[in-house]
């Protein structure tokens, strides 16, 4: 039998101990912004702190379902992104652990009161308006008009030519129904999906799809939030946003600890960073232009003003409940999804 030196046992004990610290070092994200601002998160985040992070993008309504999932047994650490609407639904699921970021502080106001909303359990990290954008060269090309209003949507020579997110999956479409909604009354909001479900070719996963499917011009007109149309443009393809002139509706993207987390320390960190202004800065260094909450932090040269938008007063804590989001989902399954054209379901 082989005997283990004095050498050996200081070195397996040395092993041991350095194995648990890099456990410890580890953290497990789910993100819900766009790739490449997810990368540029986690490398700043691991930079500046050595932690090894293992960073997944998702749809937030995907983002929810794995919570959800896991909630006895998480395997993820942080929420990062992804409209707060359904941050709130997973408050309401107890699937959320409360926290405080230092950062805090230094919020703007309505950050500060989504944080309030929340119970102290997620944060608010950016915020942006929705709308619609479309390809000037596709429409030229099918000879229909521009519109700039979402009744416009429903017209019959734009039938095929419009991209919409599903809003089982994707928070910017959840969005979107909850703003129709405010808008318009729901039964009329329904009667105006039903339509607009005719002119739509596919319902996509991601919120943002339809507006990059717009940039390439696999699709006239796509509808997103007007920050993801920002960054498309300044590629330089022929994309024009619009606000839509009944009014529309906006986002609070957040961040939250997942009750349960393994690595809780490690994912208060990653709360910290990502309200600070080096944490935000991250954003404009990718490409995205969302307006970033902490007061400190620059403003994306590109970002949207939107103080200039005709917006809805919207009820985050109304449209983030359990019980608001199922019924209106199950509605609009019932009622949208079943008259849309059935190549947009593939």
């Amino acid at each position: 039998m082989k005997l283990v030196t004095p050498l050996g046992v200081g070195t397996a004990l040395w092993l041991s101990a350095s194995l648990a610290d890099a456990s410890a070092q580890d953290l497990n994200v789910l993100c819900g912004v766009d790739e490449a601002w997810c990368q540029a998160m986690e490398a700043a985040f691991e930079e500046k702190t050595g932690f090894d992070v293992s960073t997944k993008r998702k749809s937030t309504g995907e983002i929810l379902d794995q919570i959800r999932a896991e909630s006895e047994d998480p395997k993820t650490d942080i929420w990062w992104g992804g409209t707060g609407d359904t941050h709130l639904q997973a408050v309401a699921e107890d699937l959320l652990e409360p926290y405080r970021s230092y950062n805090e502080d230094d919020v703007l106001p309505w950050a500060q009161n989504f944080y309030l909303m929340s119970g102290g359990m997620s944060a608010g990290v950016y915020a942006g308006a929705l709308g619609f954008s479309y390809n000037s060269e596709v429409l030229s090309e099918n000879g229909v008009s521009a519109p700039s209003c979402w009744k416009d949507l429903t017209d019959p020579q734009f039938r095929g030519l419009i991209q919409m997110a599903n809003p089982n999956s994707s928070g910017t479409a959840y969005t979107t129904l909850a703003t129709l909604v405010q808008l318009l009354g729901e039964d009329e909001a329904f009667n105006y999906l039903t339509a607009l479900s005719r002119n739509i070719s596919d319902f996509t996963t991601s919120g943002a799809a339809p507006v990059k499917a717009a940039a390439r011009g696999e699709t006239g007109i796509g509808i997103s939030f007007i920050h993801d149309a920002v960054t498309q443009k300044a590629a330089g393809v022929p994309l024009v946003i619009v606000a839509p002139c009944e009014g529309t509706g906006y986002e609070i993207g957040a961040v939250s600890i997942v009750r349960g987390a393994r690595n809780m320390e490690a994912a208060r960190q990653f709360v910290d960073f990502s309200l600070s202004p080096a944490g935000q800065a991250t954003g404009a260094a990718s490409g995205q232009n969302q307006i970033p909450s902490n007061a400190k932090a620059a403003l994306p040269p590109a970002a949207p003003d939107i103080s200039l938008i005709r917006m809805v007063d919207y009820d985050f804590a109304t449209f983030g409940s359990p019980e608001q989001r199922r019924r209106l989902l199950e509605r609009f399954n019932g009622e949208v999804l079943q008259n849309a054209e059935p190549e947009a379901m593939n």
